[in-house]
């Protein structure tokens, strides 16, 4: 390895720590000044929530600037515009542990499943609770009818049917969580196919395992369609849940192979309507 890629590939292990750093002692500032004044200045819960996850988005958005101010990550996003539609059920793959960042980041107002740990952490718990995101702990049927209902009340959720971060290499296997929630709420699925390349922040490998490049994320926002395309009224759930499920496997499998087979530079177009934008700019990200 030459000096400069040597320099390089050190900043950026000094920047991604840094970073994270940033992120882990903000969230508790912002815990404790922020959130706490937006709940006090709200007339009501509803308007609490709303506050509070578009301040999740703008502190998301400035988290992913830094780390492209850094040298530390690029991305470019297709067809953004499908994310500012709401009552949508967003379903992505994970590939990396800063997916739900950068979705948040492009998503005004979005709805997600956290889980249990961070209803216990003394500083975070209240803005997730104020923020209203559904905490994954109690039943499956728990969790699938409280997720339902925010989709029928015409939110849009976040949601990664693997329920947890996929292994570079292996196939992907998904749960069928997402599924009974769509099929529950009877509303739109928006599919997001993330790539990063080369493979950075993945499950298994600590986050100062740093690739000679950075990573560069790809986030292809599919055509949305409804539950009912794949499964018609009258096919009991359980079968319902498993075709729609199936189709989410073969769904991103199929946009993985295509994205990763093609070597598309910056600004070009990975949908027939849709360019490659970056979400910093006024056109990508709707307030």
């Amino acid at each position: 390895m030459r000096l400069g890629e040597k320099l390089n590939q050190v900043w950026r292990l000094f920047g991604t720590g840094l970073s994270f750093a940033c992120f882990g002692v903000g969230g508790v500032v912002l815990s404790l000044t922020l959130f706490p004044l937006i709940r006090l200045t709200s007339p009501d819960a509803d308007t609490t929530r709303r506050r509070i996850q578009r301040a999740m988005h703008h502190t998301f958005r400035l988290f992913v600037l830094q780390m492209r101010l850094l040298g530390l990550i690029s991305y470019e996003v297709s067809c953004v515009e499908r994310l500012n539609q709401r009552g949508r059920l967003v379903v992505a793959n994970h590939p990396s542990l800063i997916d739900v960042v950068l979705l948040i980041a492009l998503m005004p107002e979005a709805d997600c499943i956290v889980k249990q740990a961070l209803l216990r952490n003394p500083f975070l718990r209240w803005p997730v609770v104020w923020a209203d995101y559904t905490p994954n702990h109690g039943s499956p049927e728990q969790l699938v009818e409280d997720a339902a209902a925010k989709l029928r009340a015409g939110r849009s959720l976040i949601v990664f049917p693997e329920g947890t971060r996929s292994v570079p290499g292996r196939p992907l296997t998904m749960q069928r969580g997402a599924a009974r929630i769509a099929l529950a709420a009877g509303a739109e699925i928006l599919p997001v196919t993330i790539v990063c390349r080369p493979p950075m922040l993945t499950k298994g490998e600590p986050w100062y395992s740093i690739p000679a490049q950075p990573g560069h994320w790809q986030l292809q926002v599919g055509e949305p369609f409804h539950p009912a395309d794949l499964a018609p009224p009258g096919v009991p759930e359980p079968v319902a849940a498993r075709r729609l499920t199936q189709h989410f496997i073969d769904y991103f499998s199929g946009t993985l192979t295509a994205i990763t087979r093609t070597q598309e530079p910056a600004g070009s177009v990975l949908a027939a309507d849709c360019t490659m934008r970056e979400p910093r700019s006024q056109e990508s990200v709707t307030n």
